[in-house]
């Protein structure tokens, strides 16, 4: 065969190889085929060889376009797969080395979920910092004003629950700050453009938190301060705290009257004077504060009780008369301290529809209209009580003639037969005639305003009628004191200092010139919860920013500088709830809120500036917190990591709720305490959304609980040291009912000189002079509701030796009243007496390690001998229901142990009003089945009342606990002795026997249990 593509054979073999230097010139052609460039038809040259052979170059180092492609010898005859092409750079060469690339086939993040999440704005409140409100005066103004101390008005608003405060603080806004719309689909509500008020919304200037808008409560005392006129054109600065009302909230109605000079009380004129009213009428008496009244909500007499005129009158009138009685039942009463219109310290306002009014400043109206020839107070004080108005005589009378008809009562006649009637002129009337009676009364709408629905109609008619609040400002001046005029008792009940130091003179004074102190009283996170500015009152002094000031905590004493630390003020403004008003700084008299202070803040403290010598440093006195933290709930992270989030979280929650404890029990758990169940769900919404920002596992609530004694001891229990050289004999005994309260009251202090301490207990209690002089201490705490008294005599025990180790002796007892014996819970109502002391001669052998134990050891056995008992928190619950709905409340109080102690009709009123005592372990979800039960128609409040001794022996092992059935009776302090025990880690019993040392003492105290 002659073709030379096959062989002898006849197979195949191709045409002739070819040379080396044409399989490369093929090689290169190929690989520049396979270069992206390729595919657009680019033709190789003499250029495109050298570009070639510099990728070649660059392909040797790993860089270039064609290290992109795996180098392989290719033939021409061989074919190159698709998926071995690669058009495009890998993510190395786009991105550089050391850029770690992740090549995902499938997609693993949600569709939910951004590619690119967006930066998280952090705010949990509303913050107009950004764009002031236009107001009626000038900032400037303000801040000059606040110069000034006699011009200067500091006011806490309080009351019950819903009975309008909030209301009544937006009325002083709306007549001096343009009003912003707000968005209302927003959790966080943001202003949109500056017009009037809506007509008929609580719109809660002062609820500036997320939970508070939500919710529609105020749950933080709110500070603004304001420049209002009062009728005769004077300007005053008013400082107002806004409270809340729920009993839960107590703590920061008495932060806030620490700040003020007065307290305006505000009461439904329907729903009277409630408990929380009262707490708060006797919070203010012992505090040293003016008091005044505001009667809100009068509408509701006119609109839902649809009363007369006279009958409206008397349900006024009683409703001040309940005022006036609690305060005449105040033990620290003024005698002179009454409420009543007359005198001009009440007010009469609906902050509903916009208006208020006093007596005066209704006069002064008539007075103006008519012309009349007599001053506005003269008139005012025949406006009230037993005084008639003769309408054909045109007289006033103390009496009304008998069957006199024409005679009416001035304030039915001239205050509320006028007010009824524009109600039903405005809701009866058409537009033609509604008109001409509201421009007789000088009031002047809008046409659009006369298309309002009724209430929105009544709103604008009734605003504009009535005009600016100037009533209620005539009333803060001249009854709540300017902070010059309120100094000297100011600083008589707080300063804890030397009455005759400079310091506390310029106190005395309220000099702006003089030594610099600052009372914090509260403190406020930021719009994000990232940091804390405090509040404080400016006492004396002058401060500013850049200042470096003490600052002093709570428990600084001059012999112990621990809890002081120094500080510079970053920030000084003037706070006003939404807004802040920067300044260089303040003086003495007002309100100022610091930043950069609040580092080592834990509750209050007191600032001073750093002139002040040591030895005049002191601190203003604590705040009297109105109850006890009795609730408690364990919680921990459900990511253990978090743990110092957590713990971060809850140093943040004791600084924004003066009431909050939080604590770590020895079996690990974090125990957060509170008043309440709402309460500590606030604090729980904070923690997890505001300062932690994580997931936390919540325990179910359980209650704290005190240790105590029923009977004295029955022997004399001793105890060693541990080096056996020192002995203690201690007895127990209870205390007298009412010394723990006056003791938790500060009415008797610790630190009083002997000889007055023995003459209050020899007066009030009937002591013996010389037990009274023999106290040493209380605890646990300097206010706590145990005592530690010294009862050796001289010719017995060594009294120079037991004097040398008495702080140490003190401490073993502070100690043991702590944590008690039973379940580790503090104890109450123990009086512990020292009957001997055999102590070393040499002073190291009598040192604190060794005294401390052992005074601890012999305070529990002497307890344990004292018939031992438990205590449990008891709730006051006071509750609003129909006549109908009273039976279904006594069935849900007494299936939690509830006992009723006041059931009576609310004069002026369809509704009942119960007082029943529900034990604080058994008011978990009260609440809710009191509604249920009532079918929504019941309402009630509750709060810690007193403690109560738990029926039964703990102690007594014959009691038998079953798993799974609930106690009661005589097993209920076994049964809570040991669950309490078991959830702290502890062992089920409490041995007397690990207390006492001596054998024969053992023996003697096992007899006598048995």
């Amino acid at each position: 065969m002659d073709d030379p593509n096959y062989d002898e054979f006849g197979n195949y073999i191709g045409p002739e190889l070819a040379t080396s230097s044409e399989e490369e010139e093929s090689d290169v052609e190929l690989e520049a085929a396979s270069r992206p460039g390729a595919a657009f038809g680019e033709v190789a040259g003499s250029e495109n060889d050298e570009e070639i052979g510099s990728e070649e170059d660059a392909e040797d180092t790993g860089r270039g376009p064609m290290a992109m492609a795996r180098r392989v010898d290719i033939s021409q005859t061989q074919i190159v797969l698709h998926e071995d092409k690669q058009y495009y750079p890998e993510a190395e060469e786009v991105f550089g080395p050391g850029v770690e690339t992740i090549v995902q086939e499938e997609d693993t993040q949600p569709i939910t979920e951004p590619i690119i999440a967006p930066i998280k704005v952090r705010k949990f409140q509303v913050d107009e910092d950004k764009d002031l409100p236009d107001t009626t005066y000038t900032k400037e103004f303000l801040v000059d004003l606040m110069g000034y101390p006699e011009m200067v008005r500091n006011i806490a608003v309080a009351g019950h629950l819903h009975h309008g405060k909030t209301a009544l603080v937006d009325v002083l806004v709306a007549s001096t700050h343009a009003w912003p719309e707000w968005d209302k689909a927003s959790p966080i509500a943001t202003p949109v453009t500056k017009i009037q008020r809506p007509n008929d919304k609580a719109f809660g200037y002062t609820d500036i938190h997320q939970l508070e808008r939500q919710r529609g409560v105020s749950l933080k005392a709110m500070p603004i301060s304001l420049v209002a006129q009062t009728t005769k054109g004077k300007s005053y600065a008013l400082n107002i705290l806004d409270t809340p009302g729920h009993v839960n909230f107590m703590d920061e109605v008495v932060a806030s009257m620490r700040m003020a000079d007065g307290v305006v009380l505000v009461v439904d004129a329907v729903e009277g004077v409630m408990a929380s009213t009262e707490r708060v009428i006797r919070a203010a008496i012992r505090e040293g504060l003016s008091l005044t009244l505001v009667v809100n909500k009068v509408d509701r007499l006119i609109i839902e009780l649809k009363l007369p005129p006279t009958d409206a009158y008397y349900k006024l009138k009683l409703t001040i008369e309940e005022v006036n009685n609690i305060i005449a039942d105040c033990p620290l009463t003024n005698a002179a301290l009454r409420v009543s219109p007359e005198l001009g310290n009440v007010c009469f306002a609906s902050a509903t529809f916009g208006w208020c009014f006093s007596l005066e400043s209704f006069a002064r109206r008539y007075i103006d209209t008519w012309g009349m020839p007599v001053s506005p107070k003269e008139l005012a004080k025949r406006l009230w009580g037993d005084i008639y108005y003769h309408t054909e005589r045109r007289t006033f009378m103390r009496k009304r003639a008998k069957g006199g008809s024409e005679a009416k009562r001035s304030f039915v006649h001239f205050i509320l037969e006028p007010l009824y009637k524009i109600f039903a002129q405005v809701v009866g009337e058409d537009e033609p005639q509604l008109r001409v009676v509201l421009e007789s009364l000088g009031v002047e709408l809008r046409k659009s305003d006369y298309a309002l629905d009724a209430r929105a109609l009544l709103r604008k008619a009734l605003s504009h009628f009535f005009g600016p609040p100037t009533g209620f400002l005539d009333m803060c001046s001249e009854h709540i004191k300017s902070p010059l005029e309120n100094a000297v008792a100011k600083t008589e009940h707080l300063y804890t200092g030397q009455t005759d130091s400079a310091t506390a003179a310029a106190m005395r004074n309220c000099d702006a010139n003089g030594p610099l102190v600052v009372n914090i009283g509260k403190q406020y996170p930021s719009a994000d919860g990232t940091q804390f500015y405090a509040l404080g009152r400016i006492f004396s002094g002058s401060i500013k920013t850049g200042e470096k000031v003490r600052v002093l905590g709570e428990g600084y004493s001059p012999g112990d500088d621990e809890d002081m630390a120094l500080a510079t003020v970053t920030n000084a403004w003037i706070y006003c709830s939404r807004y802040k008003i920067p300044v260089s700084g303040l003086g003495a008299g007002g309100w100022v809120l610091l930043g950069g202070v609040d580092g080592s803040i834990s509750k209050t403290a007191t600032l001073t500036d750093t002139r002040v010598s040591e030895e005049e440093l002191a601190i203003v006195r604590p705040l009297p917190l109105p109850s006890e933290s009795v609730i408690k709930i364990a919680v921990e992270p459900v990511v253990p990591t978090d743990l110092p989030k957590m713990l971060s979280g809850l140093r943040k929650i004791g600084k924004s709720y003066p009431l909050a404890q939080t604590k770590v029990e020895e079996s690990g758990e974090h125990i957060v305490m509170g008043t309440g169940e709402l309460y500590l769900d606030c604090i729980m919404h904070d923690l997890r959304c505001m300062y932690a920002e994580i997931e936390i596992k919540v325990a179910d609530p359980i209650v704290a609980f005190r240790e105590t004694v029923s009977e004295t001891s029955a022997v004399k229990v001793f105890g060693d040291s541990p080096n056996g050289k020192n002995r203690l004999t201690i007895i127990s005994s209870p205390l007298e009912q009412g010394i723990a309260e006056d003791i938790e009251f500060n009415r008797v202090q610790s630190n009083w000189p002997a000889r007055q301490m023995g003459q209050f207990f020899e007066s009030n209690y009937g002591w013996d002079i010389l037990a009274g002089r023999s106290i040493w201490a209380f605890g646990p705490g300097n206010d706590g509701p145990n005592i530690l008294s010294d009862d050796t005599l001289p010719d017995e025990t060594d009294k120079v030796r037991l004097r040398s180790v008495r702080d140490s002796i003190k401490q073993g007892f502070q100690w043991a009243a702590r944590e008690g014996p039973l379940c580790d819970e503090p104890m109450r109502g123990t009086r512990f007496r020292i009957l001997g002391a055999d102590l070393a001669e040499t002073v190291i052998h009598r040192g604190g390690g060794q005294i401390i134990p052992a005074a601890r050891r012999v305070c529990y056995s002497s307890f344990l001998t004292a018939e031992p008992r438990l205590m449990e928190p008891i709730n006051f619950v006071e509750i609003q229901a129909p006549a109908d709905c009273v039976s279904a409340v006594y069935t849900v109080l007494g299936r939690r142990r509830g006992h009723v102690t006041h059931d009576a009709p609310k004069a002026g009123s369809p509704m009942y009003t119960i007082r029943a005592l529900v034990p604080t372990i058994d008011s978990s979800g009260f609440e809710t089945d009191l509604r249920t039960f009532t079918h929504g128609q019941a309402f009630c409040q509750q709060y810690f009342d007193h403690w109560q001794i738990v029926p039964g022996d703990p102690l007594d092992k014959e009691i038998v606990l079953r798993p799974l059935e609930p106690s009661s009776g005589q097993q209920l302090a076994r049964d809570f002795m040991i669950k309490t025990r078991r959830r702290k880690g502890l062992s089920d019993d409490v041995s007397i026997d690990k207390y006492i040392d001596d054998i024969t003492l053992r023996e003697v105290v096992r007899d006598l249990h048995h």
